[in-house]
């Protein structure tokens, strides 16, 4: 991970997401304003894989809840009194819990209560 808050983060991870799910039909990317967001390189990486970008206004938390929701849930459930010796050992600890815990188990109230995953397969089975 880049310690600066820079382009190659997001897109270092979109194209994890690209690699390992393939391409989507349709597929919509929700985000706020940040630097890294509206990055020409970034926005070209989205255009060049068919993602359609979505962006909330400048300043409008309401739009973002869902993901602060999730990063404190994360906080609470993960590194809440823990001290990682290096960055790799914390990105490590959280790729596992995004990978093995909270896509293919965390229930979501949001959702209706099943995990991201069991949600996705029913909406790509509709």
């Amino acid at each position: 991970m880049q310690v600066d808050r820079d382009a190659s983060l997001v897109t270092d991870a979109l194209m994890m997401a690209v690699w390992r799910r393939g391409r989507a039909d349709a597929l919509l990317r929700h985000s706020d304003q940040e630097s890294q967001n509206t990055s020409d390189q970034f926005q070209r990486l989205l255009l060049d894989n068919g993602i359609s970008c979505s962006m909330s206004r400048a300043g409008d938390a309401w739009d973002n809840s869902a993901m602060e929701s999730f990063f404190s849930s994360m906080k609470t459930d993960r590194t809440a009194r823990k001290v990682y010796r290096t960055r790799d050992a914390a990105r490590a600890e959280m790729f596992d819990d995004l990978a093995r815990f909270y896509y293919p188990r965390r229930r979501r109230s949001k959702l209706g209560n099943p995990s991201p995953r069991v949600f996705e397969d029913q909406a790509m089975q509709s």
